[in-house]
């Protein structure tokens, strides 16, 4: 390997979105810092089963007066 080129590689804390945490080594951020995660295995539709409308900036809410004159059911 090349010297001077590589990221550290360091190890870092990872949060859970139910609080859990484990460590592992990243290059991200800096030594001991924390990655809070917004989406893991525990919360994930793809894993959970169970899914959830993200209604991100009323777009759910656009679609379904654009198209309300078809009759769809909200």
């Amino acid at each position: 390997m090349k010297a001077d080129i590589h990221p550290d590689y360091h190890e870092i804390t990872v949060e859970m979105t139910d609080g859990t945490t484990y460590k592992t080594r990243s290059t991200w951020g800096k030594a001991g810092d924390t990655l809070k995660l917004e989406i893991d295995p525990k919360s994930h539709p793809a894993w959970t089963g169970v899914h959830r409308l993200v209604d991100s900036g009323g777009q759910v809410a656009k679609f379904n007066k654009r198209f309300e004159s078809f009759g769809l059911k909200k």
